[in-house]
């Protein structure tokens, strides 16, 4: 029997970037793929991303993996290099910097390089995270046009930090900002990550790099994917192995930290913080069997969970498959159970769980 599973539908993949496509239909698509694709898979997400026009990752690690799997797309490192010496393997593998400090530029203008490599200059607008302050823009931009060793398009790029949230007026000032510092400057802009697309649509600019709503996941607050038209790519299963009949009042699972006013059935299901699932999902976190929601109950294990099925008039059996999140229960409402973020969800699961690819294109 196969166990905890994740189900990865790359139709629905293809569906959230024709998505993200029509939200920003004047901008170029850099698709976001670090921390191994928010956990879907790096090299395989990124052979079914092909049409956007340029992928994103975190480290070089994360790059070198991709030219490996054989995809061509052109590559921007979003923390740019960290040594001296990684600024020839971008050169070799066509990877585009970030650039967010002195240090970095120092690195280019005195690198030996057999040609220019292609930069983005990142500015904190308020971030305060990654980014040159907006006073050394006019000096660091220059020295970049002056340097040989960077290709002479230079793209110029902020972050934001509150765009999930609709009410904050942080995003509007970010935008004002940046685009008053980049006015007389005739390069492409890049602003917008997922909450900026589907928030801010002033802030698409010519790319835009979404990353969580790719995966199907809305990153603004109060909201699920298909509020915005997405669908989800992640299915997150597993099977019970067990029915368990529970007294009333007999504590339940490690700490004895649940305990039912009433008999009822216990669902053992092979799913725990082993395989990536939270350990700190309260009591009534939902799960899905038979199409019917139930509640989580007991300590999280390393390798099991406890669903409280009341008197089983669901009819659930052992071998049954449980959804802990998917198409029918949003990953967002069990990070709200969690009290964490779906990001940290999805990032989080771990080798043990086997992936299976739905719906590649023949």
């Amino acid at each position: 029997m196969k166990l905890a599973a994740a189900e990865i539908d790359l139709s629905a993949l293809a569906h959230n970037l024709r998505c993200i496509k029509e939200m920003a239909p004047s901008a170029r698509v850099m698709a976001v793929l670090k921390a191994n694709a928010y956990g879907h898979g790096l090299v395989t997400i990124a052979q079914h991303l092909q049409d956007a026009d340029a992928f994103a990752v975190a480290r070089i690690d994360e790059a070198l993996a991709l030219r490996a799997g054989g995809l061509t797309n052109p590559i921007v490192l979003l923390e740019g290099f960290f040594n001296a010496s990684d600024i020839p393997i971008l050169l070799a593998n066509n990877f585009q910097a970030v650039i967010h400090n002195e240090e970095q530029i120092n690195a280019l203008e005195q690198a030996q390089l057999d040609g220019p490599i292609a930069v983005w200059l990142k500015i904190d607008t308020g971030m305060h995270r990654l980014g040159i302050e907006p006073d050394q823009l006019e000096r660091f931009y220059l020295r970049l046009k002056n340097s040989p060793n960077v290709k002479p398009n230079i793209q110029l790029m902020t972050h934001f930090s509150c765009a999930d949230d609709k009410q904050n007026p942080k995003t509007k000032q970010q935008i004002k900002a940046f685009l008053k510092l980049v006015d007389n400057k005739q390069e492409q802009l890049c602003l917008a990550n997922s909450a900026g697309i589907i928030g801010w649509p002033m802030s698409h600019g010519d790319w835009v790099r979404p990353g969580l709503m790719l995966y199907g996941i809305s990153p603004m607050v109060a909201k699920v994917g298909h509020n915005h038209g997405l669908r989800p790519v992640m299915k997150l299963t597993t099977k019970v192995i067990a029915i368990r009949r529970v007294p009333a009042n007999e504590p339940v699972g490690y700490g004895g930290r649940w305990q039912s006013d009433k008999d009822t059935m216990l669902a053992v299901v092979a799913m725990g913080y082993g395989d990536g699932y939270p350990r700190h999902a309260k009591n009534g976190t939902p799960v899905m069997i038979k199409g019917q929601r139930f509640g989580i109950v007991g300590s999280v294990s390393m390798d099991m969970i406890t669903v409280d099925i009341g008197d089983n008039q669901a009819g659930v059996q052992i071998g049954d498959e449980v959804e802990m999140w998917g198409p029918n229960l949003p990953v967002e409402e069990v990070a709200i159970y969690a009290e964490t973020i779906p990001y940290e969800l999805l990032c989080n699961v771990t080798p043990r769980v086997s992936y299976e690819y739905l719906n590649a294109k023949k």
